[in-house]
C-alpha cells in the first residue's frame, strides 16, 4: 500500500496494534474460508456517522450531486486496546472475541490482494472526531474545488465522525472497486492468511474460567491458530486489593 492511501496514519504508527471485536463464529468462518469481508457503509451502526453519504453534494460547476455511497466498502478495527465499553458493545452476549493486528497488516492484507488495482482502490485510515459544526464545515468545504471526486476524497468521508463515537479510537479500512461487478452486495470478501493477519485473540472478560478454557480449545481445534489465545483480565482485581480485602 503506498504511502497515499494511509490516511492521516503517519509512518511512526502503522505497526502499532489494531483490535477488532468479532464472533466466534465469524472467527471460525475466517480461518476456513481464509477470506476477510468488507462491508457496504449503509450497514454500519450510527445513522448520522455516513451523513455525507446521504447529503447531496454542490460541486464546484454548480450541478448538485448525490452520493452513491452503496459503491465502497470497509471494515472496522479500533485502536482501543482496553475497553469496558467496547466489550459490552460489541459482545452484549459474552460470546465474542477480540482479534489483535498492525495497521499495516490489515491495511497490506487488501492491497495484497487488489494488486496493481490497489493505489486507486485500497485505503485504511484514521477516525477523526469532530463537534457537530466542524463536521458542517467539513462537509460544505471538502467539495468545493473538485468537479469529480476521487476515491481518495471519498474515503475521507467515511473517517470523520461524532464526538460522542470518540471512544472507539476507530481505524477503517476502505475500498472503492472500479470494476461495477465488484460492487453487487452488501459484502466483499477477500483471500487473506489469517495466520499472518491476526497474532493474538482475546476472549470476552466476562466468561467464567472454565468456560474460557473449553472455548480455547474450541477455538485452537477449529481454526489451527498457534498464537495466543487469552482471556482478558480487565475485570481481575489488583494483587493488592485482593490482599487487602
Amino acid at each position: 500500500m503506498d504511502n497515499n492511501n494511509y490516511l492521516d496514519i503517519p509512518v511512526s504508527i502503522r505497526d502499532n496494534y489494531i483490535y477488532r471485536f468479532i464472533s466466534v463464529e465469524r472467527l471460525i468462518e475466517l480461518f476456513e474460508r481464509n477470506k476477510n469481508g468488507l462491508v457496504k457503509p449503509h450497514e454500519w451502526k450510527d445513522p448520522f456517522e455516513n451523513f455525507i453519504q446521504k447529503s447531496k453534494m454542490k460541486l464546484p460547476t454548480g450541478d448538485i450531486k448525490s452520493f452513491d455511497h452503496d459503491n465502497c466498502y470497509g471494515q472496522c478495527w479500533t485502536r482501543k486496546k482496553v475497553s469496558d465499553a467496547m466489550w459490552r458493545i460489541y459482545s452484549p452476549n459474552e460470546d465474542a472475541v477480540r482479534i489483535r493486528s498492525t495497521i499495516r497488516k490489515v491495511g497490506e492484507s487488501l492491497s495484497t490482494a487488489l494488486g496493481n488495482k490497489a493505489p486507486s482502490e485500497a485505503f485504511i485510515g484514521k477516525v477523526l472526531y469532530l463537534r457537530d459544526k466542524k463536521l458542517t464545515a467539513f462537509a460544505n468545504d471538502i467539495f468545493k474545488t473538485i468537479d469529480h471526486p476521487d476515491a481518495i476524497t471519498l474515503a475521507k468521508t467515511l473517517l470523520i465522525k461524532r464526538r460522542a463515537f470518540s471512544h472507539e479510537q476507530e481505524i477503517r479500512l476502505l475500498y472503492f472497486p472500479i470494476d461495477v461487478s465488484k460492487r453487487s452486495g452488501d459484502h466483499y470478501f477477500y483471500n487473506v492468511n489469517p495466520h499472518t493477519l491476526i497474532d493474538q485473540i482475546m476472549i470476552d472478560p466476562r466468561i467464567k474460567y472454565e468456560k474460557f478454557k473449553q472455548l480455547r480449545e474450541k477455538i485452537k481445534n477449529s481454526t489451527g491458530f498457534t498464537g495466543s489465545i487469552r482471556r482478558s483480565l480487565l475485570y481481575k482485581l489488583p494483587p493488592e486489593f485482593i490482599e487487602a480485602q
